[in-house]
């Protein structure tokens, strides 16, 4: 095993540095991309609250 970087399964993908690997970045382009977003987040919102006043 020369490469101690390669996982168990000997694939070898790219290595990215930990400064690399904490960059991120939400490419939302289009429309309908952005609606999905957004409505994907106020549905976890929505979610949240219902959970908490069903539990009470």
């Amino acid at each position: 095993m020369s490469n101690d970087r390669s996982d168990r399964n000997g694939d070898e993908g790219p290595v990215f540095s930990a400064e690399q690997a904490m960059q991120g970045e939400i490419i939302l382009r289009t429309r309908t991309r952005r609606i999905i977003f957004i409505a994907g987040l106020v549905g976890i919102v929505i979610l949240i609250a219902v959970i908490r006043f069903a539990v009470r």
